[in-house]
């Protein structure tokens, strides 16, 4: 019953911003007058400018209520707990599985509610831990699932130093030694290389972590596989050797 319920909630919260009401959605966040005028997209969750999503993840969610109605109950931070609590207590894969897709869902859009998730997951609900541990299960979609939460979650610049300290050496060491050979191994790899790329691409003291990790030769030689060349895994190590080399403090350690 409950790995029933969870399921029917993860995917009530598929693309759940997008689909909130534009009426709706002016009514729940505050400051949206801030956004930019000159934003022309239809809706109130569309494309916008690099400019428009940055007010976006600053501007903070009301006062959660007490007693939420309706849509409001599906990114509350009880269900948030519950979630997380399911992930560190669940003896079921699919139970697990779920409740990492319904926070993947609830933080993969880039208004202010998905940020606001975010901040629950990793600050006030103290979340890391949880999915720290599915990163090293054995079954394969509810690892990727977490890297996939890890990914979403590594956006948010003001939560990058709490996530790299805290799984940033367990990203590194599930890093293949190649490019795997099955769709859900490359695609996993792939979030990996980018979750890491959002760590490391601001921060020179987080690139130092993944050097210290010996994550280096693990990306150098995904990047450069020849036999996969052009997959998901290969193009994401190379992105991310891109972002490390920005370094440019940390070449001479690179080097040895």
């Amino acid at each position: 019953a409950t790995e029933n319920c969870v399921c029917i909630l993860h995917n009530l919260s598929y693309q759940l911003e997008a689909e909130l009401p534009e009426s709706y959605a002016q009514s729940i966040y505050m400051q949206r007058k801030n956004l930019s005028s000159n934003d022309k997209t239809p809706g109130c969750f569309g494309t916008r400018s690099r400019k428009v999503k940055e007010k976006q993840q600053d501007t903070p969610l009301p006062e959660e209520k007490s007693n939420p109605r309706g849509v409001e109950s599906l990114w509350h931070s009880t269900l948030i707990r519950i979630y997380l609590s399911l992930i560190a207590k669940s003896t079921r894969n699919y139970t697990q599985e779920a409740s990492l897709g319904a926070l993947q869902n609830l933080t993969a859009g880039t208004g202010p509610m998905p940020f606001a998730v975010a901040q629950t997951v990793v600050q006030k609900a103290n979340g890391l831990p949880s999915i720290r541990t599915m990163l090293h299960v054995s079954h394969p979609t509810v690892r990727k699932t977490a890297v996939s939460l890890l990914r979403n979650l590594s956006r948010n610049t003001s939560l990058q130093s709490d996530i790299a300290r805290e799984v940033l050496p367990d990203l590194v060491s599930i890093l293949p030694e190649s490019v795997p050979g099955s769709d859900i191994g490359c695609e996993t790899t792939a979030s990996i290389c980018y979750t890491l790329y959002n760590l490391t691409q601001s921060s020179s003291h987080n690139a130092r972590l993944l050097l210290s990790a010996d994550g280096l030769p693990k990306i150098i030689t995904i990047s450069m596989n020849d036999s996969n060349m052009f997959s998901k895994a290969s193009r994401a190590a190379s992105v991310l050797l891109y972002c490390l080399w920005s370094h440019t403090d940390l070449h001479s350690a690179y080097k040895k």
